[in-house]
């Protein structure tokens, strides 16, 4: 976790360190900067909460991953599917969701919210944009929501019939 200068408010969770991404084959795994995003700023205090009150508990020391078990290492994905399990049957959540789809919902919100889709590469660390696009799923309020934007703009008085304004 560090700063971001140009989000200050988020304090040390303005940026969000992923020191071992997936890798390419062949390649040593990536690493890159997620930026905290306005719309889901709700993340800030939750892990504030967790690095000041949760994580000591399990006595790190200066070990430099965000998320250790009891046994002072790094959280395995396996321990984690077998938590978000747990969390969607207690949820009520169908059986078919598992902690990757997370992946594709934050993906898909980041389009959503109109971020550029470079921005959305780089965010979550894919080397081509074809990639991303497949872990879209953009959903039918805001497919909606474009064919309206789209209709607005070309009926806006002052515009050719037919032609939509630049």
């Amino acid at each position: 976790m560090r700063r971001n200068p140009r989000a200050p408010q988020y304090g040390r969770v303005g940026a969000v360190e992923v020191r071992f991404g997936k890798a390419s084959r062949g390649s040593p795994p990536k690493r890159r900067t997620v930026l905290t995003v306005p719309e889901v700023e709700w993340i800030v205090p939750l892990i504030e909460e967790w690095v000041a009150e949760v994580r000591p508990g399990f006595s790190p020391g200066r070990h430099p991953a965000l998320w250790v078990t009891e046994r002072c290492g790094r959280i395995g994905v396996r321990r984690l599917d077998e938590v978000f399990a747990t969390v969607r049957e207690r949820a009520g959540l169908p059986g078919e969701l598992d902690l990757h789809c997370l992946r594709h919902t934050y993906i898909t919100h980041l389009v959503e919210f109109g971020y550029p889709e470079r921005f959305v590469q780089q965010q979550v660390g894919h080397a081509y944009g074809s990639t991303t696009a497949l872990y879209t799923w953009v959903s039918d309020e805001y497919r909606n929501r474009l064919i309206e934007s789209a209709l607005r703009r070309r009926l806006e008085p002052g515009t050719k019939k037919g032609m939509v304004p630049s």
